[in-house]
């Protein structure tokens, strides 16, 4: 398929510029996508715009990232209720270190002629006085091409700055300078950013009688008509694993409802239109097994993160169904063994008591209190309905010991299948 094509059926394009198919008929284009480092980690709504270049790249053309180092100094109202905050110089250079290495995850910046490039505003801009910005930008787009904007409309009647207002004059001069410096001819991004990418186009017509091109990408959101991207909580799903862990990341993508996973396997996975099809067929004919969601998360996961991530994130979340073993639980670290037993009843115990070695039967019944009676506590056990660190424990005499303890605090208790309470050792 042709880019235009590919993004079609996954029904990725919002907008695109008149001529745009023919253009690249006549081959390969160099396009570009912005994207604001006013955070240290993208987040998982930025990965609509990293597809967008993914598939761009992979239809033979070259994709260029800006990052953007001088405006994110100052922010895009587009999409905004409120002026945001402004971030020092040293803040938003370090936030671009990290963009840039979240991004080489997914674009070959190898040597390939169509191979990624990485671009930072700053480069340009830095050295640029006032008056030659209104000199050489401002003169060619009037007030009341810029009012019209979606953007600026929004912000009209509470009020906007002259920084977040001129905003689009200075996403329209980055635009230029790709044009002229490394030959680009396309801006893509999401349908909020329509106004600003037109600016640009409209800008390069204008200064130097260039034809320039523009292609948008839907804003996504659940079914729910809650928007997409945040977690149950309201939290941001980071990319940067220290912000959002594996296994978290993981239960994002594998907690999404059957309305929306057709769509996000479309959005975020590189499966083909048979493959998602075929997906979609098994799943309709056992959904209790939610296929699409586990092919979408693992296929997501592990681009983030890594297939040794992903694994551990599936055995993780195995443990729940009662799949888990004890070398799994070992391998968990403290923050993903509280993640995975979120809500689990707790119960805390004198870490001297575990040090000494301590009877099953006491420590269920008397210390932890996790039984009413020893006899009931007794009965289960020699049943063998009671497992420690998913180790099956059928004498009421077993002796519990430090060193059996889970990031040397922990001990993860089953009654029967799903019912699980944590000792912590205090």
């Amino acid at each position: 398929m042709t880019f235009i094509e590919e993004l079609r059926w996954r029904g990725m394009i919002h907008d695109v510029t008149p001529g745009l198919e023919e253009k690249m008929a006549e081959g390969a284009l160099s396009g570009y996508i912005g994207f604001d480092p006013t955070g240290r980690s993208l987040h998982i709504g930025h990965m609509i715009p990293i597809m967008l270049l993914v598939h761009f790249q992979r239809c033979g053309h070259k994709p260029i990232a800006l990052v953007g180092g001088a405006t994110g100094m100052v922010g895009d109202p587009s999409g905004k209720s409120a002026e945001r905050n402004m971030l020092s110089a040293e803040t938003v250079a370090a936030n671009v270190e990290s963009i840039r290495v979240q991004l080489q995850k997914f674009l070959d910046f190898g040597g390939a002629p169509n191979g990624a490039e990485m671009a930072n505003n700053y480069d340009w801009t830095e050295g640029v006085t006032i008056l030659e910005f209104l000199r050489e930008v401002g003169k060619h787009i009037t007030v009341n091409y810029m009012v019209a904007k979606d953007s600026v409309k929004g912000r009209w009647d509470q009020g906007i700055s002259f920084t977040e207002f001129s905003y689009q004059l200075l996403q329209a001069y980055d635009f230029y300078r790709l044009y002229t410096d490394r030959g680009c001819a396309l801006q893509l991004g999401g349908s909020d950013q329509w106004g600003n990418i037109t600016t640009g186009a409209e800008f390069i017509r204008r200064k130097s009688g260039g034809e320039a091109f523009a292609l948008t990408c839907p804003l996504l959101t659940r079914s729910d008509g809650k928007k997409f991207g945040k977690s149950e909580g309201g939290e941001s799903v980071w990319l940067d694993p220290k912000m959002t862990s594996p296994y978290k990341f993981y239960q994002y993508w594998l907690n999404c409802t059957d309305e929306d996973a057709p769509k996000l396997l479309r959005f975020f996975t590189l499966l083909s239109q048979p493959e998602i099809t075929a997906l979609e067929t098994a799943h309709a004919e056992a959904p209790h097994e939610r296929i699409m969601q586990k092919a979408l998360a693992t296929d997501v996961t592990a681009r983030v993160h890594s297939a040794e991530e992903c694994q551990k994130a599936i055995d993780a979340s195995e443990i729940l169904f009662g799949k888990g073993s004890t070398e799994t639980l070992k391998s968990l670290s403290e923050n993903d063994f509280l993640l995975v037993f979120d809500g689990v009843p707790q119960c805390q115990v004198p870490r001297a008591d575990i040090d000494a070695g301590v009877q099953v039967i006491e420590l269920v019944s008397e210390k932890g209190k996790l039984f009413p009676s020893k006899g009931e506590a007794r009965r289960m056990i020699t049943q063998g309905g009671l497992s420690v660190n998913k180790i099956k424990v059928d004498d009421p005499a077993f002796a519990i010991n430090s060193g059996m303890l889970l990031n040397d605090k922990y001990l993860l208790f089953q009654k029967g299948k799903k019912s699980y309470f944590i000792v912590c050792a205090v």
